[in-house]
């Protein structure tokens, strides 16, 4: 258990973690403080902080089992004690980190007797178990259990849909949420109109993330929401100003981005993360949700695939290529040591 001593700053906002513990594998906690505060501010915050972090942090589960043994949900498997209800049940509380996007498959091929457990588990790569010891079934006899997973990443809770067994398949009640529990709490001090706010926030995650990874992720996709409404008048102004404008050519683009390649090979491009990068926040979600991490990897895309991104626009390429283009910027925090 790490504690630290709760230190008020009465000038600037500040946050800080007072306390963190990994109580098990499959449960962290962490306490943090945010202050000085106006009055009623810390509720509002609070509130909207909870929400995102039950709500907005997206995370790794199991969705779907599927064996040729299995008869239906609540059958029994000669020479397995658990019945195919309470394995189904075992398989949706493995907990998994991962950074992939869309369905994954994975597998089970184990021969009893013996128990199974998720380190049995034979999954893709960037797929991590986090708890290895997280039993599965029990193998009573000599018998070969094979079982083919399904691995999805999302958000929030999704409840199976009722009779869905599709060709010895059966789909698993997903709980993506990486944060388990989520509290707020607000202390006053000082008098009269002069009166401050702590505002203290509990969070518990199952391991996959920590508390402070998932507060920084839930405080960006809070953020995320709300820049629309920052650039509303902006981008008004600025559709006013340029309706009679053509817009640039796609393969102006196309050209730019072939020749920043052709460059690639002169810079250890593959150890500059896209957060590094002065991008707005929608672009580096844009680029992140496509396993775009590295400007390695975005040199390596092109602009066909680009565009395919979901609400990614033609200006969303200019505003990169801009960046890419400034001299000074593949100077930022490359290797001391040369491969």
């Amino acid at each position: 258990m790490v504690r630290e001593k709760v230190t008020i700053s009465t000038r600037t906002l500040q946050w800080k973690c007072v306390e963190s513990r990994a109580d098990s594998k499959r449960l962290y906690y962490g306490r943090f403080i945010l202050s000085p505060l106006m009055k009623g501010q810390a509720d509002t915050i609070g509130i909207a902080m909870r929400r995102a972090l039950l709500g907005e942090i997206e995370g790794t589960c199991i969705t779907r089992a599927k064996s040729e043994k299995i008869a239906h949900e609540f059958s029994t498997i000669p020479g397995i004690q658990e019945s195919v209800h309470e394995i189904l049940m075992n398989l949706k509380e493995i907990v998994l980190r991962s950074n992939l996007y869309g369905i994954h498959d994975a597998s089970i091929c184990v021969k009893g007797p013996g128990y199974v457990t998720s380190q049995d588990i034979i999954l893709p790569r960037s797929v991590e178990i986090i708890d290895n010891t997280q039993h599965i079934a029990s193998l009573t006899e000599p018998l070969n259990l094979a079982i083919e997973l399904q691995i999805e990443r999302n958000r929030g809770y999704r409840v199976k849909p009722p009779n869905n067994f599709q060709d010895g398949g059966y789909p698993i009640d997903a709980v993506f949420m990486p944060v388990r529990n989520a509290n707020h709490s607000v202390h006053s001090y000082g008098n009269g109109n002069e009166k401050q706010e702590i505002l203290f926030l509990e969070i518990w995650t199952n391991g996959s993330l920590t508390p402070k990874e998932a507060l920084h992720e839930a405080s960006r996709n809070l953020i995320d929401l709300f820049i629309p409404f920052l650039h509303a008048e902006e981008e008004d102004l600025h559709l006013e100003k340029n309706q009679h404008k053509v817009t640039l050519p796609l393969f102006t683009v196309h050209d730019r981005l072939a020749k920043l390649r052709k460059n690639q090979k002169q810079i250890v491009l593959k150890y500059i993360f896209i957060d590094q990068s002065e991008l707005t926040p929608k672009i580096y979600n844009c680029l992140k949700r496509s396993n775009i991490h590295t400007l390695s990897d975005l040199l390596n895309t092109s602009q066909e695939d680009l565009m395919k991104i979901e609400h990614f626009r033609i200006e969303d390429i200019k505003h990169i290529l801009g960046i890419l283009e400034t001299e000074n910027h593949f100077a930022i925090d490359l290797p001391k040591n040369s491969f």
